[in-house]
């Protein structure tokens, strides 16, 4: 299914997205207003609606007090017992890194393919998301397109040895990836597949080595910063307008050196608060649910563990991506080198969210004007659902990322069945 940039087409529920309009905020600090009244709105929706709910539940067990005293002792065990997130498929750790570990799915493989790797998000939250659960895996989907020499980097969380690690240090450790990944295959590049923050780590990856990389997959990626309008884009370009880089290298200063990744997770639920709410008050409605108990538990286990960013890097990508949005433009340097994606002429495969408020479709899809990919290697799809659900949603991973996978496998040796 090849889609090219002036053709949609509507295949399994899912939009194949036509080019996106360029629609950049013209004020970005009059949106945010708007922004923030809108989100306060929705949390007080939310708040008054779970009010409701636990009022009238109180009210129905009124001749039963120690049945309410039982539910808040449940329901408040389940909100604050937090659990290190795991992977979900058997795999092996090749190697480890202060900054990183590569993660092995290929589970003895020897197929002749070009070899898979993965760059999981790194915004304060563990790599397994790549692996949720059982029905919910990127490595399964990828292995089972015929991609079964699989691999993922796992990013280690900041600590005072490694707040000073800079880009050229990440980009030196999907370099040593790369090698893994190929090592005894006769091949010589790799399909590389790059979830949000390892989207664009993975496109300056392909800059800084295009003859590296087979094919490029940008899920949820920004790789146009300053494009559509988001609460995150809109935010720093006003402080850093009205303050520079003083408020981010204040909260690097009290992470001692590197951003602290609760800051991060209360940055993501400000922007959604009326979520959170409802996700706390929809447990209060399954308390006697097992399977409703074991997802909450699982999700929360993953949201809400966190894990610190390099401070140097985390200013770094603020001042050169979020407020420069040097990528797109083509004036970012990543060692000594400026690095131009029209370098790029791999086949390129682009999802975004229909409904993501994080990333946007079209700040995905401002990759397809910038490399030098022919239009009928381009594939562009808009799924239906936002952020995270692209990268772990069932819906997702049924419906979307197989047929992607499936023409990457067709460029990387894998026969048809």
């Amino acid at each position: 299914m090849t889609v090219t940039s002036d053709r949609p087409a509507v295949t399994d529920g899912a939009t194949e997205a036509p080019d996106a309009p360029a629609i950049d905020p013209v004020d970005p600090a009059a949106y945010l207003r708007t922004f923030r009244g809108e989100t306060l709105r929705k949390a007080t929706t939310a708040l008054v609606e779970g009010g409701a709910y636990v009022t009238t539940r109180a009210l129905a067990q009124a001749a039963t007090p120690h049945r309410t005293v039982y539910d808040a002792v449940r329901w408040w065990g389940h909100v604050l017992g937090r659990r290190r997130p795991t992977w979900s498929t058997e795999h092996r750790i090749v190697w480890e890194t202060p900054i990183a570990r590569l993660r092995d799915f290929t589970d003895g493989a020897t197929d002749d393919v070009v070899p898979t790797l993965v760059l999981p998000p790194q915004a304060g939250h563990d790599s397994c998301i790549v692996d949720f659960g059982p029905t919910q895996s990127q490595m399964q989907v990828i292995r089972k397109a015929g991609l079964t020499r699989a691999f993922t980097l796992d990013w280690v969380g900041a600590t005072q040895a490694t707040k000073g690690t800079t880009v050229e240090d990440y980009v030196a450790v999907v370099d040593r990836a790369v090698d893994s990944a190929l090592e005894g295959t006769g091949h010589t590049s790799v399909n590389l597949v790059g979830d949000c923050q390892g989207g664009w780590l993975s496109t300056i990856y392909a800059c800084v080595h295009p003859e590296r990389v087979n094919t490029l997959t940008l899920a949820g990626a920004p790789i146009d910063f300053h494009a559509g309008d988001t609460a995150i884009g809109a935010s720093s370009r006003v402080t850093s307008r009205r303050y520079g880089t003083l408020p981010y290298r204040a909260m690097v200063a009290m992470g001692r050196g590197n951003m602290p990744g609760q800051f991060v997770l209360n940055g993501f639920i400000a922007m959604s608060p009326d979520a959170e709410i409802a996700k706390h008050v929809d447990l209060l409605r399954h308390l006697d649910d097992p399977s409703a108990i074991a997802r909450y538990q699982a999700f929360e286990d993953w949201f809400k563990h966190t894990q610190d960013v390099p401070g140097t890097f985390y200013l770094w990508l603020v001042e050169h991506l979020f407020t420069g949005n040097e990528l797109i433009e083509g004036r970012l340097e990543v060692g000594g080198k400026r690095l131009s994606m029209a370098d790029l002429s791999c086949p390129l495969f682009l999802l975004g969210g229909a409904t993501d408020h994080i990333t946007p479709p079209v700040q995905v899809f401002r990759a397809a004007d910038a490399v030098s990919t022919p239009a009928d290697q381009v594939w562009k799809r808009t799924a239906p659902g936002g952020h995270l659900g692209l990268f772990m949603g069932n819906q997702a991973l049924r419906e979307e990322w197989p047929p992607l996978m499936t023409e990457v496998a067709r460029y990387s040796g894998v026969t048809s069945n």
